[in-house]
């Protein structure tokens, strides 16, 4: 079954979000490689440069969801990606680590201040009804563009030259320009009506919705989950089962074909606040589950262990996928109707703070603390979704 929808709007979103995912896995995959090998820069600079950035980055989140709930998304969200474009392309003028810091601190703000104004514009295309299928929908197209990306970036991996290096970085560049471009043939999207005094005063203030933070912050805590997926996971299978490093291929690929074939079905039943929670509670029983089959692969024969770690792999992905459409439904259905993108920055703003302590944390917990580690972030995600309905309520009767 084809992830793309029928022609429409969101079709058009769909085939803009393949274009700017494409140029995400080609800069994922070889980033390190051409900043360590044709730049210069030391790996521990490069994990420093992006770690700042990243920080700094973080704090665009609420300012460009305000600036899109007061303008058209969709013009607002073309024009970052322009200013994507020329950030990609300065990568090839990096010399040096101060240099380097500047241009991933102008990145990471903008990718930030990007991913608030999508919501927005995903709520303004799908609309109430249709914004957390929406939502699904794109994850998946844009899990088909990583994968292209990450295939394409193969060949200049394999070639292992400057020049292929740097037709990479403006490989990257150029499907910022072709994303644009897409989003430009959507209709012009014109802001909500002009709040009354309060709700202007109520949308200025998602950093201090605490009803809503909370919600927000047991999502974003769920969210350690795609750390453990992507970095725990292939250290833990290779370092200590004794897996050949292929398996980790495997692992990440069984959830990208997983997450492309069920994102959209999962989806459903995650439009509006309550239920949407009620699914942020089975995720995170889910993903406790998956825990408790990453730490009985401890011991068993290498053969055995990586069937387990497959198999956990494909519990992980129903959780994941749950997360993220509850999350969504959460975000959107808990935001005031006029502070949409507000609100989605303030959430992003808490998902992007759990990415940053993620890898120090779960690498310390896990891989140094063995069984006990993961049954003890098992058990974390499980009191974090049991949790989830409550807190809703509660952010539900806030006056």
């Amino acid at each position: 079954m084809s992830p793309f929808p029928p022609p429409g709007r969101l079709r058009i979103l769909s085939l803009a979000t393949l274009a700017n995912t494409v140029g995400t896995g080609l800069w994922v995959t070889g980033s390190a490689l051409y900043l360590t090998r044709v730049v210069g820069l030391s790996p521990t600079e490069v994990g420093l440069g992006l770690t700042l950035a990243g920080l700094v980055g973080l704090t665009a989140s609420v300012p460009f969801g305000g600036l899109a709930d007061r303008r058209d998304p969709r013009t607002l969200r073309a024009v970052l990606q322009l200013a994507q474009a020329a950030v990609a392309v300065a990568y090839l003028l990096v010399g040096s680590f101060p240099v380097f810091l500047l241009v991933a601190t102008l990145d990471a703000l903008l990718v930030s201040g990007n991913l608030a104004v999508r919501a927005a514009l995903v709520a303004a295309v799908a609309g109430p009804q249709g914004r957390v299928h929406a939502f699904a929908t794109l994850r998946a197209v844009a899990n088909l563009g990583i994968a292209a990306g990450a295939g394409l970036a193969g060949v200049a991996l394999a070639a292992d030259t400057r020049l292929a290096y740097h037709i990479l970085v403006v490989g990257n560049a150029a499907t910022y320009l072709v994303s644009a471009a897409l989003l430009m043939r959507l209709p012009a999207l014109a802001p909500p009506p002009r709040p009354s005094t309060a709700a202007a005063l109520r949308r200025g203030r998602p950093l201090r919705d605490g009803r809503f933070l909370a919600v927000s912050g047991a999502s974003a805590v769920l969210a350690l989950h795609q750390t453990v997926l992507t970095l725990v996971v292939p250290l833990w299978a290779v370092n200590l089962l004794g897996a050949p490093p292929p398996i980790v291929s495997a692992v990440l690929l069984t959830n990208t074909v997983l997450t492309v074939l069920l994102a959209v079905r999962l989806s459903r039943g995650a439009d509006t606040a309550a239920p949407a929670a009620r699914k942020m509670r089975r995720a995170g029983l889910v993903l406790a589950t998956t825990m408790l089959l990453y730490a009985a692969t401890a011991g068993l024969p290498t053969a055995a262990a990586v069937a387990l770690l497959l198999l956990a792999t494909v519990v992980y992905t129903v959780g994941d996928l749950w997360h993220g459409t509850a999350g969504a439904g959460l975000a959107y259905d808990l935001a005031p109707p006029d502070a949409i993108g507000a609100y989605q920055g303030a959430d992003g703003m808490l998902a992007g703070l759990a990415r940053a302590v993620a890898p120090a944390l779960l690498t310390l917990v896990v891989l140094d603390g063995g069984v006990p580690g993961w049954l003890a972030v098992g058990a974390l995600f499980a009191v974090v979704g049991l949790a989830s309905p409550a807190l809703t309520r509660r952010a539900l009767t806030r006056g």
